[in-house]
Formats: structure tokens, sequence, C-alpha cells
């Protein structure tokens, strides 16, 4: 695995999650921006053509929840950093040697204003009982206090690696599922880094309060597809790692 190391699988297996600092290519990191950028403008514009402010998660100017346009717009640009070899030694180092695409999405906090986002385990989203599955959460932009950046909950500070119920924030709609009294670890990392945990893992995020966006680009992946009980895909069930090869499906073109 020439990405991952020992110790940080270790760490993943012991406490949920762990840190992979600068390991994403600047011509990768440029393009990433770019097609985050072009995803919120035409969000914008789809918002201001239904007359609406917020849609779902997503808050125009505050915060955004751009999901799953690897398949739309053509994006080569998606595909081939979610095909790649990073992305491949990152699941065999935490789910194994089969990996399936489950979900991507942008997720930006709006310049002096973006949201926090309440602890939450993001299998706590998915509403009915599923193997756990990895997130992959990447960095577009140095990640601060500050700027609002992630809080992750590792398990032996949770007292749990199972899933809990979670309520819903009547107004954010944001999924609660911890309560409790510690802050967790504020991962603070360069542009292109990884912060990967599980779905399991409870994890937060403060409030942007600098002047520039702040911006994470966050693919996941399980180990076997995520069925609903009407045996429906959940979301994507695109093979990427069958025995721990990429497959040709996982091509970029």
């Amino acid at each position: 695995m020439g990405y991952i190391g020992e110790e940080q699988i270790r760490q993943y297996q012991d406490e949920g999650y762990f840190i992979a600092e600068g390991v994403v290519p600047p011509e990768t990191l440029e393009s990433l921006r770019g097609e985050c950028g072009r995803f919120i403008r035409t969000k914008d514009e789809e918002l201001k053509a239904k007359g609406v402010e917020q849609e779902g998660l997503t808050r125009k100017g505050n915060r955004y929840f751009i999901s799953n346009k690897h398949k739309e717009w053509q994006s080569k640009v998606l595909r081939k950093f979610l095909f790649s070899d990073l992305m491949a030694d990152v699941c065999r180092a935490t789910i194994g040697k089969n990996a399936y695409l489950f979900h991507e999405q942008f997720v930006v906090k709006g310049a002096d204003q973006g949201m926090k986002f309440s602890w939450h385990q993001d299998s706590g989203y998915v509403g009915f009982p599923h193997t756990p599955y990895v997130t992959i959460w990447t960095t577009l932009d140095d990640v601060t206090v500050s700027n609002g950046t992630v809080y992750i909950l590792p398990y032996s500070k949770a007292g749990t690696r199972e899933l809990v119920k979670h309520s819903q924030d009547p107004e954010l709609r944001d999924k609660i599922g911890y309560t409790g009294d510690e802050e967790g670890i504020p991962v603070e990392i360069p542009a292109g880094s990884l912060a990967v945990f599980s779905s399991l893992v409870f994890h937060r995020s403060g409030a942007n309060t600098t002047p520039n966006m702040r911006r994470i680009y966050l693919p996941q992946y399980s180990p076997e597809p995520i069925l609903n009980p009407r045996g429906e895909p959940h979301a994507f069930v695109d093979p990427f790692l069958v025995d721990g090869v990429i497959q040709p499906a996982g091509s970029p073109e």
C-alpha cells in the first residue's frame, strides 16, 4: 500500500479513523476545486429558478451538499479521482479487498457564515441496517477550527462502535446522534489531505468564520452493495475493487 501505513491501518481498526496528509497530487487538487466551483454555480442557478434559499441540507451561500455528480456532465475529473490508486489504497486499508462506490459529494461552508453541523454517524443518514462503509473526507482547502473543520470522536471516547438512533433538528434538518460532553479531536490539515473514518464514527463540524469558503470532497465506499429493505440500491453500487484489483468499470473514460 503506497499511500497508507500500518500505523494508520491499526488506528482505523482501533479508533475508526486516520489522517493522511498531502497525498492528493497538486494537479488533481486543482481539478477538483474547478469542478466544485462549477457545481456550486449550477446549484445557485437551480435554487434561483425554484425561488428558494434552501433545498435539503443545502442553504444558498451558506452551506452546500452537492451529491453524486461523477456521472453527470461527463465529469472525468471526478471519475479519475474516485477510481484512482489513492482511493484503492484507502479502501484496501479500511474495508478490505472488495469495494463499491456508494456515494460522493462536495461539502462546502460559505465564507463568514458557513454553519456548523451536528454530531452524527454517517450511517445514521441511511435509515436501515447495513454493513458499515468508509468516508474519505478530502480537503480542497487548508482546514482549521476557524473555517469549520471536522471534529472526530474516536470509538474509545464515544463508548461505542455501533450505530445509534439519531434524532433530527427540525430547523437545520441535521441528524443528531451524540449529545455527550466530549468535544472531539479537531482535524487541522492542509489542502490535498484525507481524514478517513468509518461510517460508525461520530463527527461534527464548526462554523466557518473566515472570509473564504471551506471546500471538501467526500467519496464513500462500501464493502458490499448497500440495498434498502426492498432490495434496491440505496445509492450507487459501482464496483471498484474485486479481490483488491481495480475494475475496468472504474475507468475514468
